[in-house]
């Protein structure tokens, strides 16, 4: 198999389904080979099919192949308490899929000498498209584990690309550099840090994946306004690993006795509603962490730091100070108030004091109302 052809194919299927549209961006896919990101022994992700090992010593057509496929490429275990060769463990740094990639660049919209702040350098292969794009001199990427800054710092440098490499917290941000035009977010996060915000000048775009505790995570570009705030709209869904100091918390354990009652909504019909009732929800109870196994009837746990509620089939049950599956249902019932609004009507405002999801306009904060 030849990189380079594969390269080419690679970013000719992103064109094709319209995930790579700006010819800056596969200037830079060609000239940033990404199999020079990927370890000997890594762990394949497809969307579609269960994840493989993959290891260039004993199959190196099945490794090469694996490294131009657009799926994410795990990198690291349980921030490397587990060898990737053991099998998986939970993911905590990884290659992002090229199609997630490109929609986060192409959202960013950064253009030659821009200056770009990267939270989460990773392996180095978006550090070194922006590179390509913007200019080395004008990239600032911040890592903040220290076998991950290392394995990043020496594929770049393979690659002919020296960004100005930092390893250290990236919910920080990076002052001495400020401010930027763009920041680049390759975590999930549950909060956006006012770092950010503060270190990105008027006028400028910070884009990442916001993860809620409810439910999946979504594709948000916030533009910097004069004020000391940002607002922006979801776009679609993205789901990344979230920043290592905002990572969930385990559900809390309890000896008290549930209280038990007919579910009023089918958990199915919640689940199924799609993502503007998983948004509203979100936004009104941004508190509550969710488990569904959509493949056993919606089984789902749902928790904060004080409460826990289960709910399988036609029935809750609850303990704590909160009834947590009746907060959903009225959160849910709410949205079809609404008249059940899309994904793209919802969008986020983070201020000096903290951040809100709101509908249709940063003036209309998502909330109950009083009862």
């Amino acid at each position: 198999m030849d990189p380079e052809e594969l390269n080419v194919a690679m970013a000719n299927a992103l064109a094709s389904n319209g995930e790579l549209t700006d010819e800056a961006w596969r200037a830079a896919l060609l000239a940033v080979p990404r199999h020079l990101f990927v370890p000997a022994v890594a762990w394949a992700e497809p969307d579609d099919a269960p994840g493989y090992l993959i290891d260039r010593e004993s199959n190196p057509d099945a490794w090469l192949k694996a490294a131009y496929a657009d799926h994410a490429i795990i990198t690291q275990f349980d921030d490397g308490a587990t060898e990737i060769s053991k099998g998986p463990g939970r993911y905590t740094s990884s290659l992002s899929a090229p199609g997630v990639v490109l929609d986060f660049l192409e959202l960013l919209g950064a253009g030659s000498n821009d200056q770009v702040l990267e939270i989460g350098t990773g392996p180095g292969w978006t550090a070194g498209l922006l590179s390509h794009r913007v200019g080395e001199e004008c990239v600032t990427s911040i890592e903040i584990d220290e076998d991950v800054f290392s394995t990043a710092v020496g594929n770049l440098s393979e690659v002919g690309h020296r960004p100005h490499l930092v390893r250290g917290d990236g919910g920080r941000g990076w002052a001495r550099g400020a401010p930027y035009d763009r920041v680049h977010v390759t975590c999930g996060v549950f909060e956006v840090p006012y770092e950010w915000v503060r270190q990105t000048r008027s006028g400028g775009v910070i884009v990442l994946p916001w993860m809620p505790r409810y439910e999946p995570g979504y594709q948000l570009r916030l533009s910097v306004g004069p004020h000391g705030t940002a607002s922006g709209n979801f776009t679609q869904y993205a789901g990344y690993m979230l920043l290592k100091s905002q990572r969930a918390a385990s559900p809390p354990l309890f000896e008290d006795d549930f209280r038990f009652r007919p579910t009023e909504i089918d958990p199915a019909t919640v689940f199924r509603a799609g993502y503007g009732a998983d948004v509203a929800i979100a936004g009104m109870y941004p508190d509550i962490t969710v488990n569904v196994d959509r493949e056993n009837d919606f089984q789902t746990w749902l928790w904060t730091g004080d409460s826990k509620a289960y709910v399988s089939g036609s029935e809750v049950a609850q303990v704590g100070p909160r009834n947590l599956w009746d907060e959903v249902e009225r959160a849910f019932s709410q949205w079809t108030e609404w008249e059940r609004p899309e994904l793209s009507r919802f969008g986020m405002c983070v201020t000096p004091v903290g951040q809100y999801v709101w509908l249709d306009s940063p003036d209309n904060p998502v909330a109950l109302p009083a009862r």
